[in-house]
């Protein structure tokens, strides 16, 4: 690519926040506010966050959400539910007009995920593409459950999940890159037809999902997964990365559309009914 993006490390922040900054990053470079970003983030407490047109009232048990006190979001992109706990969570954003940014969804994913695959690489972990994709009856509303098209696998399990979606000629891509996992609170926050079934693929979990402590067998710092896929993204996409910080105002104006739009039932709730 032999290019320059920003890169931006805003720690750790709650649901609301984390899902407001990475639309108004979107909206700030539609606008030549500011350069290509790569950011790397973390979530303040376990959170889920919804796909784009997922319908909430039908997978989630919002029992099990309020015993375990876990924030629900809606995010701008698709794809599954994912409980965001302990992990690295990283979102690209970038103009599709890039030479190197392809037409192609999934094209896209390939492109932009050779900086994670480096990344893992660089952690002592080998990984591959999935090369083929899920019927619609095998979908699953647990993001890990399933791949798909060019996301990673080490050892035949999925070990990141990714979405991505397209505004004002800008691609938003964010993704898990998950430290460990904790299986029962997962399956515990959705709707199954018997307990039979939620123990079973539960259980069944461990051989279709990975995580960097499973495959590392150590305790590996989020610092030195920061340090592996920064490196990782600057070899893998061959870019190179300058730090910026947001301004006041630029926090300001994510804290109030954290308020305004990502903590309200309207968005989080009742979203897909508009949508469909």
């Amino acid at each position: 690519m032999n290019d320059t993006w920003g890169f931006l490390d805003t720690e750790v922040h709650d649901a609301t926040v984390n899902m407001a900054l990475d639309e108004l990053l979107l909206n700030w470079h539609g606008a030549g506010k500011i350069p290509p970003i790569l950011r790397f983030y973390q979530w303040s407490d376990p959170s889920l966050s919804v796909g784009y047109f997922q319908n909430v009232e039908k997978t989630i048990d919002f029992a099990a959400i309020d015993h375990y006190k876990i924030p629900l979001v809606r995010r701008l992109t698709g794809g599954s539910a994912v409980l965001h706990h302990d992990e690295l969570t990283y979102s690209i954003i970038i103009a599709e007009n890039k030479s190197y940014i392809p037409a192609s969804v999934r094209e896209a994913y390939y492109v932009l995920s050779k900086g994670i695959f480096e990344g893992y690489a660089n952690l002592g972990i080998t990984v591959d593409y999935a090369e083929k994709i899920e019927s619609s009856k095998n979908r699953s509303a647990v993001c890990f459950e399933r791949p798909a098209l060019y996301e990673l696998m080490a050892n035949g399990k999925k070990i990141s999940g990714n979405a991505q979606t397209r505004k004002q000629g800008v691609l938003l891509q964010h993704g898990s890159i998950p430290r460990s996992f904790n299986e029962r609170m997962l399956f515990d926050i959705f709707h199954f037809p018997t307990e039979e079934i939620r123990t079973r693929k539960r259980h069944a979990f461990a051989t279709k999902a990975t995580t960097i402590g499973q495959e590392t067998a150590k305790q590996i710092s989020i610092d030195t997964m920061k340090n592996a896929f920064k490196k990782g993204f600057q070899t893998g996409l061959n870019i190179e990365l300058f730090p910026i910080e947001l301004t006041s105002d630029q926090w300001n104006e994510v804290y109030q559309l954290a308020e305004t739009k990502y903590s309200t039932d309207e968005w989080n709730f009742k979203h897909h009914l508009r949508s469909v």
